[in-house]
């Protein structure tokens, strides 16, 4: 179960982004779905780096091989949450 300020903290970043109401983002939803694109991604990864004080081991040119997944919200939620307790 995700940390209940990570995952409202995730949302509002995801919500930011893709320019919705927080609570136009689903845990299902993937970011094709919020209409965030690779530069989005990288903004993305940059406010989840600074909110949470983490290093996220994402590489935009080959998305594909990064340990961080990002195929959901509820995903990313859970990837954040390991990289809180592993770098916390």
């Amino acid at each position: 179960m995700a940390n209940v300020d990570t995952t409202k903290t995730m949302i509002a970043i995801l919500a930011e982004q893709a320019v919705l109401e927080p609570t136009d983002v689903a845990l299902t939803d993937t970011l094709d779905a919020l209409g965030i694109d690779s530069m989005g991604l990288v903004e993305v990864i940059f406010s989840i780096e600074e909110a949470f004080e983490i290093s996220v081991p994402f590489n935009a040119n080959a998305p594909e091989d990064s340990p961080f997944d990002i195929s959901t919200v509820a995903t990313m939620i859970a990837a954040v949450d390991q990289l809180r307790r592993a770098q916390g």
